[in-house]
């Protein structure tokens, strides 16, 4: 998954379940002594926030 996407809320946007494993699999790569990816962490939680915005907003069929 790309996190360098210029819009979070773009035709080509992850799902929540894609932007949860992302954001997990950053979790789990950081050690105690390494500096936290700040930038990355805030737009794969803005990518989350479009995604559950979109499965919040999509027709129930």
């Amino acid at each position: 998954m790309s996190t360098t996407s210029p819009s979070a809320s773009g035709p080509q946007a992850p799902g929540v379940d894609q932007t949860n494993t992302a954001i997990r699999r950053l979790v789990d790569a950081q050690t105690t002594d390494a500096a936290w990816p700040s930038e990355e962490y805030e737009l794969l939680l803005v990518e989350w926030a479009a995604a559950m915005r979109d499965e919040a907003t999509e027709p129930v069929s």
